[in-house]
């Protein structure tokens, strides 16, 4: 186990230097040590040390003298299942917000209280998403820190963090659609697409034409665009499963007229010159025109993923139908996002469920004259 010693340093001319020293062995048997100027403290020390070998939740300490920055090398390193477009954020939040505060300090010199001024700092000049993803990715890397028994304990857990703003979501009704598709004129196919399938603008981007099943009844997302230091990109769908999403009647002839001519491994949806479809772009050349046009100022596209939620829910689709459209999760994060508009049907299913009922005539649970009161039972009637 790990015991204390006293150690005595002559010096000319000034007193003696009088150190304390708590020695111990790993599991492995290599002994290690380190001094304190105080012997309580040595004291805490060894008890530290002998908790956490007793518990096995010892690490090494000179394992944690590496600096936050060269650790963060070595995380990002190990990044490699993530999409290109988070990698680049992640590189962008620490060169940023991260290393520029903790780059130069080790390991075991972060604090939680460091962590909660840093993070208070940030708060006051930038938006509290930034704030969190910049202390989440700080927060990322101390808990591989953990895993790998550089450290004890994560020391930035738990801190305090900003509250996000309530987004208030614009669902548009069918009548809105249909206009706003007009405006767009022979981009309405677009808009249709986005507001009835619920697909994400990446995943529009990069469907080809043999993702088409035959007829017209479903279009297989298998494929997503991303822009990354703004080259397109293309990957697996944002939670890395494909999926087959419905395609309403009414749009079946408006694709297979854009599908003609097309080799099976041409995009579906290209911009007027032939090339990837940028959601910037589009933006830009039509959909911002037409949404000022018809009375939607500040819609963007990806309100339409939102109305096609909406207007699923609304036609009586089940949590786990719309969960299967929007590609989510869990069924979980259907609810998350979308658990009011579920709230909005309470009362039509329950006229459903009269409806049912009615329809199958269904006798009265107590005919008039059947029911016996406690005064009619006590008198025996």
């Amino acid at each position: 186990m790990a015991k204390v010693y006293r150690r005595v340093r002559p010096r000319a001319g000034k007193p003696d230097l009088v150190t304390y020293e708590a020695r111990w062995r790993e599991p492995d048997g290599r002994q290690r040590k380190r001094s304190f100027r105080k012997k309580s403290d040595a004291e805490r020390y060894k008890t530290s040390i002998e908790s956490s070998l007793l518990t096995g939740g010892y690490v090494d300490p000179t394992r944690a003298r590496v600096t936050v920055g060269a650790y963060a090398e070595q995380w990002m390193g190990g990044r490699t299942a993530l999409k290109p477009k988070t990698i680049a954020s992640y590189r962008t939040l620490l060169n940023n917000r991260v290393l520029p505060r903790w780059g130069g300090v080790r390991l075991d010199r972060v604090t939680y209280e460091d962590v909660a001024a840093w993070v208070a700092e940030m708060s006051t000049a930038l938006s509290p998403s930034t704030t969190r993803q910049a202390y989440q990715l700080l927060t990322s890397m101390l808990d591989q820190a953990v895993k790998g028994r550089r450290l004890a304990m994560n020391p930035a857990a738990g801190v305090e963090l900003p509250r996000l703003p309530r987004k208030s979501r614009r669902y548009l009704s069918h009548e809105e659609v249909g206009r706003l598709a007009d405006a767009c004129r022979e981009d309405g196919i677009i808009v249709l697409m986005l507001a009835y399938t619920g697909i994400r603008w990446g995943e529009l981007a990069a469907i080809r034409v043999r993702c088409v099943a035959p007829g017209v009844r479903r279009i297989h997302i298998e494929e997503a665009m991303t822009e990354v230091d703004g080259k397109a990109v293309f990957g697996s769908p944002k939670t890395h499963a494909d999926r087959w999403v419905a395609i309403p009647g009414f749009l079946r002839d408006d694709i297979s007229a854009v599908m003609a001519g097309k080799s099976p491994d041409d995009l579906l949806f290209t911009s007027p010159k032939g090339e990837v479809l940028r959601v910037g772009n589009f933006r830009r050349a039509r959909f911002d025109r037409a949404t000022a046009g018809v009375g939607l100022v500040g819609l963007v596209p990806h309100e339409l993923r939102h109305t096609a939620a909406s207007l699923a829910i609304a036609s009586g689709a089940n949590v786990k139908a719309v969960q299967s459209m929007l590609g989510h999760a869990s069924a979980a994060m259907t609810l998350d996002r979308y658990s009011h508009l579920f709230d909005d049907q309470l009362e039509s299913v329950a006229d459903r469920l009269h409806e049912a009922r009615e329809r199958r005539a269904v006798p009265p649970l107590c005919p008039q004259g059947t029911v016996t009161t406690l005064a009619d039972h006590a008198a025996g009637r």
